[in-house]
């Protein structure tokens, strides 16, 4: 860039002497070398200040100036920071905190738990499962054989001009049978232990993702009124259902605060599932259960 600059004014000045403005070439030498400084001086402040902006990290606004900086040149709109990208198994640090909202320092979460990618089809599987295997199945209806009545023979055969009919119990009359109706049984099926792993870890990680995945040191309460669940629940944003999971038996004065709440539930971490999760915009987990639920999802499977 120096060397096309000097060559220009060079150009300049020769295109000057051509019309007899220049007295002699000494002048002329003198006046391009002295172009050709100024000019390599000021690219090289240029270069420089450029080095220092692309080594500044630091965003200015018109709220973070004192005043030294023109207003009129700051950009009024809040600076957005990139989206995360979800899915590459990346370990988070995230802060840790309690009922009181005090700092208790960070954790780091495991990144092939909290950190997979993101696969519906793999969390409607699970959802069907832990519905189908939670359902009673108790339905029932009677056989011909066990609705009460009588067995004897309603009419003749023949000769009344009505239809031929063996007993009253069928299930063409009232109060009879049901062909081929529902009985007791089972309506679980079988799901592979990989892919209910992986579903859990696929909500652990929707979760964290969301940010509505807060860690608490401990779920200790200082009482069991229920006004103080109240209070921390409203101070939280965009919080509808709260899922607390604690690593260990449910803590009781924290139990009797919460079981008049509709909105909140609590669970141990060795009930912790995939249809829970999604049923709470929030989730809750101590450090205890943190540490067990990645614990679980490291234990290898038995075959």
């Amino acid at each position: 860039m120096a060397l096309s600059i000097s060559r220009r004014v060079l150009r300049s000045f020769g295109s000057l002497s051509g019309f007899g403005r220049c007295g002699d070439s000494s002048s002329l030498t003198s006046q391009s070398f002295r172009a050709s400084h100024e000019s390599s001086s000021f690219i090289k402040g240029a270069l420089s200040s450029l080095a220092h902006r692309r080594l500044s990290t630091s965003n200015v606004t018109s709220e973070s100036t004192d005043g030294s900086f023109p207003s009129d040149l700051l950009s009024a709109k809040n600076v957005v920071t990139p989206q995360r990208e979800i899915g590459l198994y990346q370990d988070l640090v995230i802060p840790v905190t309690n009922f009181h909202n005090e700092d208790k320092g960070l954790m780091v979460l495991a990144g092939d738990v909290f950190d997979v990618p993101i696969r519906k089809d793999i969390i409607h599987r699970v959802v069907r499962w832990q519905l189908a295997k939670r359902q009673q199945g108790t339905h029932s209806t009677k056989t011909i054989s066990e609705v009460s009545g009588t067995g004897r023979k309603p009419y003749r055969q023949k000769g009344t001009g009505r239809a031929r009919h063996g007993t009253l119990r069928g299930p063409q009359f009232r109060g009879g049978a049901v062909m081929h109706g529902p009985k007791p049984r089972s309506h679980a099926f079988k799901l592979n232990k990989k892919v209910r792993r992986l579903g859990l870890k696929i909500a652990l990680t929707a979760r964290a993702a969301e940010g509505k995945l807060l860690v608490f040191e401990d779920l200790e309460v200082p009482t069991h009124k229920t006004k103080n669940i109240v209070n921390y629940v409203i101070e939280m944003e965009n919080t509808k259902k709260l899922l607390v999971v604690d690593g260990g038996p449910i803590n009781e004065k924290l139990k009797l605060a919460t079981q008049n709440l509709h909105y909140v539930n609590l669970l141990p971490s060795i009930g912790l599932n995939v249809y829970s999760i999604l049923q709470h915009d929030t989730l809750v987990m101590s450090r205890d259960a943190v540490n067990k639920i990645v614990e679980r999802m490291h234990t290898p499977i038995k075959r």
